[in-house]
């Protein structure tokens, strides 16, 4: 028997706000979930992201704020955390000032769906996703 389980990027529909629409599965079989399922975590606990999800998209985008922060590589994850989340009050809080509500709504939701990841720099967050990758494709019973 394989666990499957299936994912989609994109909208179905021509009306959507993208041009693509994809939908992928990767098929594990039971008796290697759980030896699969460590080493992510594995890969999760050495870049401090144990129990969050992985989400290409909103790991992946640059996170300006990081580049607005002074020797934001050289702090440490707490501290990188504590500066990034500060950077965002304001900013939330200066786009409610100016009334601009539909940007503070894109904003407000871009910053929940990056909250997880902020403690690493752009190039954690992409060595952690090829540290991903390149798990994934050692599977050798996996099927996509």
């Amino acid at each position: 028997m394989y666990l499957c389980y299936v994912d989609e990027s994109g909208t179905p529909e021509s009306s959507g706000n993208t041009s693509h629409f994809v939908l992928a599965g990767i098929a594990i079989p039971i008796w290697h979930w759980q030896n699969y399922e460590k080493e992510i975590i594995a890969i999760q606990k050495k870049y401090e992201l144990e129990g969050t999800e992985i989400h290409t998209a909103w790991i992946l985008r640059p996170y300006h704020e990081q580049t607005l922060i002074k020797d934001f590589e050289k702090m440490k994850h707490s501290q990188r955390r504590t500066e990034v989340e500060s950077f965002r009050k304001r900013e939330l809080l200066r786009l409610q000032r100016v009334k601009d509500n539909k940007r503070y709504k894109q904003v407000k939701k871009n910053y929940e769906k990056t909250n997880q990841y902020i403690h690493l720099t752009w190039q954690e967050r992409n060595n952690y996703i090829k540290d991903i990758g390149k798990c994934v494709s050692g599977w050798k019973s996996a099927r996509l």
